[in-house]
């Protein structure tokens, strides 16, 4: 096994781990988004409930999220262990490299990723105490429906968007996100090999629609819940 360690703590190595723990991440962003755009159903929060309440349940959902923390930490800590190799690497000359480097598309994105990696990390901790802690606490309402009681969890979003502060730094984030994904997708797939210059182009562009569209679509929620207060 001493090569496949040699081979994670390896440079090369440490980027396919960012690449597939991305990978990882950015499918779960579609689930993710696609359970959120519940709360605007105007039902009162039930959809969103009982959908939380399936999430929250069913032993196979339970499993996946310990490897999503798993994979957000790792992926976390790959990157700023790498942004310290290159920095480091770098050494003197490294002002001179970044200029050369930035130029080009996606250039912000690309020459600032540990800082919005970093910012999107403390987006995550906040965002998990708001919500997450909350619900383990159990300091959450309860609603019955149809005989069953669930947690309220709709209440708590609600509440939380009530404040104006919490939904601009809300929509901030999803905007540094966003930069993120505009270099990550496309960095993600070019890591692992896959990338040709029959489908590249494809690649790129897919990646640049979900960074646009996957942000969007959570940065619309908070809004419209607070502009339906």
């Amino acid at each position: 096994m001493s090569w496949f360690t040699n081979f994670l703590t390896s440079s090369i190595g440490q980027k396919v781990v960012m690449s597939l723990t991305g990978l990882f991440l950015i499918v779960f962003l579609i689930v993710h988004l696609t359970g959120n755009l519940q709360l605007l159903a105007g039902d009162g929060g039930k959809a969103f409930n009982i959908y939380a309440e399936f999430m929250t349940t069913n032993p196979l959902i339970k499993t996946t999220s310990y490897l999503l923390y798993a994979g957000i930490l790792l992926h976390a800590i790959q990157g700023w262990a790498l942004w310290r190799q290159n920095r480091k690497a770098r050494g003197p000359h490294r002002y001179a490299v970044k200029v050369n480097r930035v130029a080009g598309t996606n250039s912000f994105a690309a020459s600032n990723m540990a800082w919005l990696g970093t910012i999107i990390f403390v987006f995550i901790v906040v965002h998990m105490y708001q919500f997450w802690l909350q619900m383990k606490l159990g300091d959450v309402q309860m609603v019955t429906y149809d005989g069953k009681e669930v947690a309220n969890l709709y209440a708590l979003v609600s509440a939380t968007y009530e404040n104006l502060g919490f939904v601009i730094f809300y929509v901030v984030s999803m905007i540094v996100i966003a930069y993120h994904l505009l270099h990550g997708f496309q960095s993600a797939f070019q890591t692992l090999g896959l990338n040709h210059r029959k489908y590249t182009p494809f690649i790129k562009g897919v990646g640049k629609v979900y960074a646009i569209l996957v942000p969007l679509g959570f940065a619309i929620i908070p809004i419209i819940m607070y502009l339906n207060q």
